[in-house]
């Protein structure tokens, strides 16, 4: 019984040991082959191609690398305004029904152009006035030169001459002060005669601008404490600025201010600054600063909120738009239009060479764009300061808008 179990124990001992040997040889072939497998992981792909049509259809945007004012700057709120003296209101220096206006809003008007016409009897009466005394005039001087006459020869009274003189002058004057009020009235009384008298008066704009308000309406009567419309000359915008007590030393007359509509920051303008105010405005701690509107003024209006960024100082830095940036892993990235091609995929081995196909004839009109490394800055006025970690061309059009189509683009095709 003995030997029988030693005989047992013999023949567990071997089992075991080939077990062994065997899991050894098997994890050795392993490695070998984990170790003659070669490598198949290619670098991320870093230059996209896009066609014509998707770069309409995405709407993508060109711009470059600017120089902008982002550091050392400070922030403020305001409004634009339009100084008083390029304001107006188109009034009557008579009462009467206003019978047609001949302006809308929004539309631009010269000096001394139309904007409406109203009618009043009484305009008939004072061009019958100026002709009646026009013509009383002409019998007072023949009055007067026979009076001259028969006092010179002794057969009439000097005070019937002088009655003679004193009555010429006294038309006269008449006659000028109907004139004045006919030439305000906007007629030209040289051309008045008894078949062409003017029952509508023309009110005129005074100055030159936009409509910003039309307050009449047709058969409405209006006066001369009633005006008809109001004409605004946005040339001479300017910004209305609230500084806090704070800021206001680091601010002087000549600095540059950067702003942006607030409801709409698609599109910047600058000011300059030219007034600093000495007292707070009303009960709060900001003291108005004045800056004049330079450049293109077109859609701004008397009003609008703007948000502003005054620059402190004159550095300056590479800036881009902060829809041209990108984020991918951890990094930032801007899109570059290059003349790189991106590069084609090689077969591996075993698998045979394909012939290439022919090119598409719209190829040519593709777009390649090529990734680019940027450290990130501040952020201001929807602009990013960035220092590039690869050298590009100066003035090399980048990507403003549609940044994140090309990156989606070039990361499916290094999935692929």
């Amino acid at each position: 019984m003995k030997s029988l179990k030693i005989k047992y124990k013999n023949y567990f001992l071997l089992a075991t040991f080939c077990l062994t040997i065997i899991s050894c040889g098997s994890k050795e072939t392993k490695q070998e082959e984990a170790v003659e497998k070669p490598t198949t992981e290619k670098a991320p792909a870093s230059i996209a191609s896009v066609t014509a049509e998707q770069i309409k259809t995405v709407d993508i945007q060109f711009g470059t690398i600017e120089q902008k004012q982002l550091t050392a700057t400070l922030k403020a709120n305001g409004a634009l305004r339009v100084p008083n003296n390029n304001k107006a209101n188109a009034t009557s220096l008579y009462g009467g029904v206003v019978k047609s206006i001949n302006v809308q809003l929004g539309d631009f008007v010269k000096k001394g152009q139309v904007i409406a016409t109203i009618a009043n009897p009484q305009f008939i009466q004072l061009q019958e006035e100026y002709l009646s005394a026009s013509s009383k005039i002409i019998f007072a001087e023949q009055e007067l030169a026979r009076q001259k006459e028969l006092n010179e020869g002794n057969a009439g009274a000097l005070k019937n001459y002088q009655n003679a003189d004193a009555e010429l002058k006294a038309m006269r004057t008449r006659r000028a002060s109907l004139q004045q009020q006919i030439q305000l009235m906007g007629i030209n009384p040289n051309s008045l005669s008894n078949s062409n008298l003017r029952s509508a008066l023309s009110v005129t704009s005074p100055i030159s601008g936009t409509i910003s308000n039309v307050f009449a309406k047709i058969g409405s009567y209006v006066d001369v404490s009633a005006p008809l419309a109001e004409i605004v000359d946005n040339s001479q915008l300017h910004l209305d600025l609230n500084v806090f007590e704070k800021d206001l030393p680091m601010l002087k007359v000549g600095q540059i201010i950067h702003f942006r509509i607030t409801n709409n920051s698609g599109e910047d303008y600058n000011a300059k600054v030219y007034s600093i105010g000495a007292s707070f405005e009303n009960d709060s701690k900001s003291i108005p600063v004045h800056a004049t509107v330079q450049g293109n003024k077109s859609g701004l209006i008397d009003g609008m909120n703007i948000t502003a960024i005054v620059s402190l100082n004159d550095v300056t830095t590479s800036a881009v738009p902060s829809d041209a940036i990108v984020s991918s892993e951890g990094k930032d990235y801007i899109f570059v239009v290059t003349d790189k091609k991106a590069e084609e995929e090689k077969p591996e081995e075993g698998e045979e060479q394909k012939e290439p196909e022919a090119k598409d004839k719209n190829e040519a009109k593709n777009t390649n764009f090529e990734k680019i490394e940027v450290v990130k800055g501040v952020s201001n006025m929807g602009y990013t300061s960035i220092t590039l970690v690869k050298d590009v061309p100066a003035n090399a059009k980048i990507v403003t808008k549609g940044a994140f189509f090309v990156n989606a683009k070039l990361t499916n095709k290094g999935e692929e």
